[in-house]
């Protein structure tokens, strides 16, 4: 009977949290996918591409979405508890909110772990397979379906291609193809039909034009040369993808842990925060969502928000300034944290329940 009540609140914080987290895991995936579609609609992304986008920004909105999900989940969960005055019987049977401080925190230490796997492996791994995939994805439209009617550019808009009409065999008709050489001469093909393949495993591409003319010269020179052939192919060369290596939030964490670069520290430093947060946001939840009599349900929810909004921008600001040398790492985003554990610790004292729960350590052994 000893840990009764504290199983049952854990149960309802726990169903909160699966309900509260999920909900805003579907929020933040109706955004991405509207986002991936618009940009997939631009660049003619393929549906893989845009499905594998989509999970990847799941992955790396987890960590944000999990320490918010928690400190949601606490103030709803024991706020029900107080407006349907479960709470104050339990505080007439001798029972202390401060004794589930404990229980809170080992739930939050667990969440902590595995945002802690998330953030320092998992979330780089998505961001760096995330950003490989889109440059893949966009190098690939670069050239893409060359539709009929209409002009496109490539090879960074080094070459210009026209077809009037493609039949049903993907074979192109009345084909105009102007490329531009380094040297300044400009080299013009226009053919009767022409097809495309794709040259090797990096990205070539061949255009084979058939029944045609080449003019090749330099613009406003009357040496032109004219060239009359039956098939003549254009391999086309699509810049390198970037490989994403450069950014920092792409980097492994053994990586970053291999320099002293601010932007490292800074990178190691708020990956390390979002663990930190659970913990710190469990602390202040607990005194936060005590309601007075008459209080509504949701009356702490707002408040909840923006102090979560408060410390993600506070630790985002740290961190630029951090990377810019403006603040030393012995200082960096640990003062954030600090000023976290401040505000729950003078909550919990002017609510008395830092003294009861000591208390009731003491009491349980």
């Amino acid at each position: 009977m000893k840990w009764t009540v504290q199983r049952y609140v854990l149960r309802e914080v726990v169903q909160t949290w699966l309900a509260v987290t999920g909900v805003l895991v579907a929020i933040l995936l109706a955004n991405q996918l509207s986002r991936v579609l618009g940009e997939a609609a631009d660049h003619h992304f393929g549906r893989h591409v845009v499905l594998d986008l989509i999970a990847l920004g799941a992955i790396m909105n987890l960590s944000v979405v999990v320490p918010v999900g928690l400190l949601l989940s606490i103030v709803l969960a024991l706020g029900r508890l107080y407006h349907d005055g479960e709470m104050a019987a339990l505080q007439a049977c001798g029972f202390n909110p401060a004794r589930l401080l404990g229980p809170l925190f080992g739930v939050a230490a667990v969440i902590a772990i595995g945002l802690g796997w998330l953030t320092f492996v998992q979330v780089p791994r998505a961001d760096h397979r995330s950003q490989l995939l889109r440059q893949a994805a966009l190098k690939e439209a670069e050239f893409g379906q060359l539709d009929a009617g209409r002009f496109r550019t490539f090879a960074n808009a080094g070459a210009v291609f026209y077809a009037e009409r493609v039949d049903a065999n993907g074979v192109l008709h009345d084909v105009f193809l102007q490329r531009e050489r380094a040297s300044g001469r400009v080299e013009v093909a226009v053919a009767a039909t022409a097809t495309y393949t794709r040259a090797g495993d990096d990205g070539r591409r061949l255009v084979t034009l058939y029944d045609g003319h080449r003019y090749e010269g330099v613009p406003g020179h009357a040496d032109f040369r004219v060239i009359k052939f039956r098939e003549h192919g254009i391999p086309v060369e699509l810049p390198p993808g970037v490989q994403g290596t450069n950014d920092p939030d792409t980097r492994p964490t053994l990586e970053l842990l291999a320099t002293l670069d601010p932007v490292n520290i800074a990178q190691l430093e708020f990956r390390s925060s979002s663990p930190i947060m659970a913990l710190m946001l469990t602390l202040i939840a607990l005194p936060l969502s005590r309601l007075r009599p008459r209080e509504g349900r949701y009356r702490r929810v707002g408040v909840a928000i923006v102090v979560f909004f408060v410390y993600s921008n506070l630790l985002s600001f740290a961190k630029v300034w951090l990377e810019r040398g403006e603040l030393s790492p012995w200082i960096g985003v640990w003062w954030i944290h600090g000023l976290a554990l401040i505000l729950g610790l003078r909550l919990l004292w002017r609510q008395g329940l830092i003294g009861a729960a000591r208390g009731a350590v003491v009491g349980s052994r």
